[in-house]
């Protein structure tokens, strides 16, 4: 077997921790903005935050073409410092949040899949966390 392609994806929302969390963590929030562009979007969410817990993210392209569940099983879960996951391929990802002065840094890093270029996946990935660093920054959740 060979040893996957490691991908990393970071930014940082003007947002203290505990509400990047809720925000990140939240069905209905996730709905929001889990999508990598305004041609997509995430009809459902569940999410089961422990230690053997599973969410299973809906995503699918607005007009209908294409869809999939993003799901996973968490491998670790500790309260605003982390959080990790494997994914039913196998693959594993990890999100580390930071805060620093009323700042959350987000970095998740993750296993590349072989189906897709892996420029390709870390430009989607970046760009589903921007667009929940912009959706964390203009909510009051």
């Amino acid at each position: 077997m060979t040893q996957a392609t490691r991908i990393t994806v970071e930014a940082t929302a003007n947002a203290p921790v505990e509400k990047v969390w809720k925000v990140w963590n939240t069905p209905s929030d996730i709905m929001q903005w889990n999508a990598p562009d305004p041609s997509w979007h995430s009809p459902s969410s569940e999410n089961d935050l422990r230690v053997g817990g599973k969410f299973k993210h809906r995503m699918e392209a607005k007009d209908g073409s294409f869809g999939f569940d993003f799901e996973g099983v968490y491998e670790t879960v500790e309260l605003h410092k982390e959080i990790a996951y494997t994914m039913p391929d196998g693959r594993n990802a990890t999100t580390l949040f930071t805060s620093q002065n009323c700042k959350t840094h987000v970095a998740t890093t993750f296993d590349a899949e072989t189906e897709n270029d892996p420029e390709f996946q870390k430009q989607g990935w970046q760009a589903i966390l921007d667009n929940f660093v912009n959706y964390v920054e203009s909510t009051n959740s």
